[in-house]
């Protein structure tokens, strides 16, 4: 579908890193988007939920939003250690990413498990990012489509719709790599994704966000953005950087 039919979002995971001293980049990043030539879309940065209060302060203003990485199914109750969505909504989350293959791998979590996440984001009112991708040896299985199309379909709830929910293909085997697929690999991944997006949800289908994730850069963003179904990138590693992250901010059209 055309690229002008749905609004693109750039969106910064920040994983593990981050402390109240990182709020000078995060401003410069704020600053940068409140100044012409402002944004084509939406800006998001998802870092570490105990700076989500503070880090309020250096966005407030612009158009940056703020997230979170993960979240509990539960709403509140014996689970030490873990946040609800609920929680991250207080202190002024409006995304959340799920099923990151980080937390896939590191936690053992199921597509049941981050589709019951997903429905948890969805209770609390947010957009949940719902992260799916293949490892390098499904790839060179040629298990790619089959891979996450299965994700998608066990991963994504019923209820969800292009206002609630994200979905970003993120290949296992390129995030933190340096290493990225084609751009006919990334085209055929999220043109299988937008097939079957629409197949379940109809109309609604065509105006889900796909993003694309795994070591976007400014170097390359221009070019995966401009791809067929490609409407905004989860960029990791380049997003703790306002020297790396307002030009892929900007590559968006």
């Amino acid at each position: 579908m055309p690229q002008s039919r749905v609004k693109p979002l750039i969106a910064g995971n920040w994983k593990m890193n981050g402390v109240r001293s990182n709020m000078r980049e995060l401003k410069r990043i704020a600053e940068a988007c409140k100044k012409a030539p402002k944004p084509r879309g939406d800006v998001l940065i998802c870092p570490p939920f105990q700076v989500l209060w503070p880090y309020k302060e250096a966005v407030k203003g612009s158009p940056v939003r703020l997230g979170g990485q993960d979240c509990h199914t539960s709403v509140s109750g014996a689970h030490t250690g873990d946040v609800s969505a609920e929680m991250l909504a207080d202190i002024g989350a409006t995304a959340i990413i799920v099923g990151h293959s980080e937390r896939r791998t590191d936690h053992g979590e199921t597509n049941v498990l981050v589709r019951a996440k997903a429905e948890a984001v969805h209770a609390a009112g947010l957009i949940a990012i719902i992260c799916l991708g293949e490892t390098e040896k499904e790839r060179d299985a040629g298990q790619t489509i089959r891979v996450i199309s299965k994700q998608l379909k066990e991963s994504v709830p019923n209820g969800s719709t292009a206002k609630n929910t994200v979905i970003a293909y993120e290949p296992v085997w390129a995030i933190g790599t340096g290493r990225t697929p084609t751009s006919d690999d990334i085209k055929k991944a999220h043109k299988a994704l937008r097939t079957r997006l629409e197949k379940r949800f109809g109309p609604d289908g065509a105006k889900f966000r796909l993003l694309y994730g795994g070591s976007v850069k400014p170097g390359n963003a221009e070019e995966i953005l401009a791809l067929d179904n490609v409407n905004g990138a989860l960029v990791g590693g380049a997003s703790l950087k306002s020297s790396d992250f307002v030009p892929i901010i900007r590559a968006a059209k």
